[in-house]
């Protein structure tokens, strides 16, 4: 079963989650505190998602965050932010995380996004295409060991960066809208902001050292076009 981390201080909002994750056969992991969160986190190396609130005593859910996306960069994370508080969305996002979600929020919504994540995480994209390695200039892509490699070095990717990444591989040189990159990526049922498909490019642009944004354009007013071997066109 999925084991997912469950990192929430109050009591009553905790159960409500573990409740109907439980229903859902997930194997759920409690902790109240951040610092409870990293030594659970250390003991069980099979945690596939985590879900962080952002308010905890002690460290908080933004520095949890960075911790558990240095110790398992293919983890999916979930952060939980209380009603408009936009700053916190987004310096989540900045953070490592994949995803967040409003409180309050319905069990059915924050289920959909777990599994949307996790459609993320196994990378349904490569299921009509029989190639598993995708090279382009000084990139080299492999889908099914989800790592990317520039100049033969390993670029660590969060999940949801590796599918945006194979996204623009499998279109190199079409400008992509954000609309269509938060279609295939997110889902097509996703209901969140679509800035977070900006906040992933740029901590993409900082991984692969694309400080001049030759190999991600900007396409303005539209999305985004890859082009991974600059002497072509």
């Amino acid at each position: 079963m999925t084991k997912v981390l469950l990192v929430e201080d109050e009591e009553s909002i905790r159960g409500f989650i573990k409740v109907n994750l439980k229903r859902q056969n997930y194997t759920v992991l409690e902790a109240s505190t951040g610092e409870d969160a990293l030594i659970i986190a250390g003991e069980n190396s099979d945690i596939k998602i985590a879900l962080l609130d952002v308010m905890l005593p002690g460290i908080d859910g933004f520095e949890v965050c960075q911790a558990l996306r240095k110790l398992y960069p293919t983890l999916g994370i979930i952060i939980l932010t209380a009603k408009g508080q936009e700053v916190d969305k987004l310096s989540g996002l900045s953070l490592g995380a994949d995803d967040y979600m409003v409180k309050p929020f319905s069990p059915a919504e924050l289920l959909a996004r777990i599994k949307a994540l996790l459609r993320r995480m196994n990378l349904p994209l490569a299921a009509h295409l029989p190639i598993d390695r995708i090279s382009s200039g000084p990139f080299h892509l492999h889908r099914q060991e989800k790592k990317l490699y520039k100049d033969d070095k390993e670029v660590n990717l969060t999940p949801t960066e590796f599918a945006i990444f194979n996204l623009f591989m499998l279109y190199e040189s079409q400008a992509l809208s954000r609309d269509k990159i938060l279609d295939e990526v997110w889902g097509r049922d996703y209901v969140g902001d679509i800035k977070v498909v900006d906040v992933n490019i740029r901590r993409i642009r900082i991984k692969i050292a694309d400080e001049d944004h030759q190999h991600i354009e900007s396409v303005w007013g539209y999305g985004y076009r890859f082009r991974g071997d600059l002497t072509d066109g």
